[in-house]
């Protein structure tokens, strides 16, 4: 963002430098030092940068941690939002915004007063053109019109622009991508995680050295069809492994089914990729994407987790399976009694209900606690809702994100474009009184800036999805992972919208080149 600011501030300083060319020149007639002309350029700039920089300390101190605090506050338990004026930060965004507005200034300016007053008092001459790479494709070139070959050259002829104007929308798109990429990923969690993989409502522990009473509780319970649909014997232990970014205990939910066989009605195995379905073997275990991210293996790798007791049980990886929220270790009965040297015995069930509502599965799991054999219950309901209240926030942090890359498009394109015009006048005027009509001079020049808005457009596609899949692997926490998966809109949106820019201005340039002065703009240098 920095940089792409200060491109055009360079530019925009430039043009100012350009515009006051003719009053410098003067200036320097009339025996006024460099130091001082120079003086009015970079007190143009310093005011600037300085109102810029207030502006821009203040929207990021004070309203831009509120906006974000009043998106989660809703959903989240936090603490009082505090936002004490950081001197550090505000210091550097001083000196950054100095170095974009005084130093291009100065520098501009200090270039230009190297000529003599004699040329100052002249319009700068225009840029030299010179034969592009597409001039020696003939077949190409030769078909092409004169305009067309007009517009090429125009590109390369003003490089700086050109580059300007692609780092500017690729910039806006680049936010639009990564934030429509991010929200895509976590929107679409709930529904994989716990619709298509996790198809389980509830996993009851049983305790330890159940008497006969409390194991018929139980079944009376898991046998009422009115409130239980299917159930499932399974072992489950949690297991822990020290990784991450800050190496912090990573704990492991191992689920070992007394019947492989109908496993897949509760828990989904598949490889994300290629969607092939996952069996459990007796040849290794089969652990979550996200925990396998955590400690670097794959298939074929082996790795040592200490159970609940601490002891470490090494084991081999059969396969990764798809999983989004919590790290799980899925196991055959015959596996599991090999890596850990104990005959399997199944101390909880996973629980489908007739009624999937997080009203019901509340319920039904306080009327089991109430059994004196169940030690606990797992449940899926509150991961959901903070997911859907992450989700909901994403949404209300996206449109912030929206008007800051739609304004960022909006004053690179327009300022670049504007320029673009102003430095080119009295060409357009010349080929205006030659016959052109107003739609052919506006296109003159402005198909350029829809060449290199598309070539922006393609540049921030790629650079919006470095920084989506930066996003995706630094910031979930560790027992969280985002699908990677990306969506339509996240191409669509920021091409719909950039697009939308470009042909608003575009009408915008029309109506001013319509109503230019041809006269005038031809007798400027006189």
């Amino acid at each position: 963002m920095y940089f792409v600011a200060a491109l055009v501030t360079l530019t925009t300083m430039t043009r100012f430098v350009d515009e006051e060319r003719i009053n410098s020149g003067t200036l320097k007639a009339l025996g006024y030092e460099e130091r001082d002309i120079i003086k009015k350029f970079s007190l143009y700039g310093l005011f600037s940068g300085l109102t810029g920089a207030a502006a821009g300390i203040a929207a990021g101190l004070y309203l831009l941690p509120r906006i974000a605090n009043n998106a989660y506050a809703h959903g989240f338990t936090v603490p009082k939002i505090e936002t004490p004026f950081h001197l550090k930060w505000a210091v550097i965004a001083v000196i950054l915004a100095m170095l974009s507005t005084v130093l291009p200034a100065v520098l501009v300016a200090k270039k230009e007063l190297q000529e003599k007053p004699s040329a100052l008092l002249q319009p700068k001459p225009p840029a030299n053109g010179s034969k592009i790479l597409l001039e020696r494709i003939t077949p190409i070139w030769n078909r092409m019109s004169f305009t067309h070959k007009v517009t090429a050259r125009n590109i390369f002829r003003y490089k700086k622009r050109m580059l300007m104007t692609i780092f500017g929308v690729c910039g806006s798109v680049t936010i639009l991508f990564a934030g429509l990429s991010v929200q895509h990923s976590i929107s679409g969690i709930n529904d994989r995680q716990f619709g298509e993989i996790i198809r389980y409502d509830l996993i009851a522990a049983e305790n330890d050295n159940l008497d006969t009473e409390e194991q018929q509780a139980i079944n009376e319970k898991l046998s009422d069809k009115d409130v239980v649909e299917s159930y499932a014997p399974i072992y489950y232990e949690e297991y822990s492994v020290t990784a991450g970014k800050s190496q912090d205990s990573q704990t492991i939910k191992l689920l070992c089914p007394e019947n492989t066989d109908d496993f897949s009605s509760y828990i989904s195995l598949d490889e994300r990729k290629s969607r092939k379905p996952i069996a459990l073997t007796d040849n290794g275990v089969v652990i979550s994407e996200r925990l396998s991210k955590l400690l670097d293996v794959s298939a074929g790798d082996t790795i040592t987790l200490k159970d609940s007791a601490g002891n470490p049980q090494k084991m081999q990886i059969a396969a990764v399976t798809e999983m989004y929220t919590g790290h799980f270790l899925f196991v055959s009965p015959a596996y599991y009694q090999q890596f850990s040297g104990q005959d399997f015995s199944s101390n909880a069930y996973l629980i489908r209900l007739c009624d999937s509502s997080s009203e019901n599965a509340n319920e039904v799991a306080a009327s089991f606690m109430k059994l004196g054999g169940i030690a606990g219950i797992v449940q899926n309901t509150t991961m959901i809702s903070q997911i859907n209240v992450i989700v909901k926030s994403l949404n209300k942090i996206m449109w912030v994100l929206i008007v800051v890359a739609v304004l960022l498009g909006v004053v690179i394109l327009y300022n670049l474009t504007n320029i673009n015009v102003s430095e080119r006048i009295r060409e357009l005027s010349t080929i205006k009184v030659l016959g052109f009509y107003d739609k052919e001079v506006t296109l003159y020049i402005y198909r350029e800036t829809i060449i290199l808005t598309l070539l922006g457009i393609l540049v921030g596609f790629l650079t919006g999805d470095w920084l989506y899949q930066y996003i995706i692997t630094v910031v979930p926490p560790d027992e969280v992972m985002f699908n990677p998966a990306l969506s339509a809109r996240a191409f669509l949106i920021p091409f719909v919208l950039i697009s939308m820019i470009t042909a608003v201005l575009g009408a915008v340039i029309n109506r001013r080149l319509q109503n230019v002065d041809m006269l005038d703009a031809l007798k400027s240098v006189e």
